[in-house]
């Protein structure tokens, strides 16, 4: 398995700070204080041999371009990408390279909103359209997203025209399991869930998941998950380093799935 980090955050709205989150949560992750168990007691010592964290250029354009070729890379030596973002615009050239190696792939998206704009001040590669580009590139066979609960009308006819399902935090017992078969990527952004256990984002919006709902639904997947991310992490805006553990918790748990 690769553990990949992706310090972009120039492709936020509003908030900076993103960046900063793989270097957090590697060094978290690697701490002496760190168990090398998930949950279940899988052992993970070994699990992460392959780290890359490659520097990003300022431009957009470029730095989606290592992004996708960092994960292709990955994908050539038999390995499955784990990323740690960055803002959630990291999502879609990590899906392109995936659609390269699989074809389509199934997706589980956990946010507080459902990154499906066709634009966001004038930038068609915002962290609010990651999906949108996902769905016009043709990389995502089933798209079901949970915990949405900041959703605009043009963004749920979005979901519709797609066959997508999207879902509020109150409605993870109505996942559609049956759509999240064969090949799965998953993609976590932070404030997804709750602010009260996930304070440290750039764009909290209460009334979210908790960590155990969240924790849950990773064990459900019934498919193989072949990639994940996690993103918008914002260190400069935690409490205690509360988001980065939890952080730390779900790559711990994503391993332990996909190894």
């Amino acid at each position: 398995m690769s553990l990949l980090g992706f310090a972009w955050d120039a492709s936020s709205s509003y908030a900076r700070g993103a960046a900063l989150a793989p270097a957090v949560v590697r060094g978290l992750l690697f701490s002496e204080a760190s168990s090398p168990y998930s949950i279940d007691g899988v052992d993970l010592a070994d699990a992460f041999g392959d780290r890359h964290f490659p520097d990003l250029p300022e431009d957009a354009a470029e730095a989606r371009a290592i992004i996708a070729a960092t994960v292709a890379a990955a994908l050539k030596a038999g390995r499955r990408p784990l990323s740690i973002g960055g803002d959630h615009s990291v999502t879609y050239p990590i899906l392109s390279a995936l659609k390269a190696a699989h074809g389509p792939v199934n997706v589980l998206h956990v946010d507080a909103h459902p990154d499906l704009y066709e634009e966001l001040g004038g930038d068609r590669w915002s962290h609010a359209c990651p999906f949108a580009r996902a769905l016009d590139d043709g990389c995502i066979a089933n798209l079901v997203q949970v915990g949405i609960r900041s959703a605009t009308p043009e963004q749920r006819a979005r979901s519709a025209a797609a066959g997508g399902a999207m879902l509020g935090a109150d409605e993870c017992d109505r996942v559609p399991w049956e759509r999240l078969q064969g090949a799965v990527y998953v993609s976590i952004d932070l404030d997804g869930l709750d602010p009260a256990f996930a304070p440290g984002v750039s764009h909290p919006e209460p009334g979210g998941l908790s960590t155990r709902e969240l924790l849950t639904l990773i064990a459900r997947v019934p498919g193989e998950i072949v990639g994940a991310d996690i993103v918008e992490l914002n260190p400069e805006r935690d409490i205690g380093m509360l988001t980065a553990g939890v952080a730390v918790r779900l790559v711990k748990e994503l391993a332990a799935r996909m190894l």
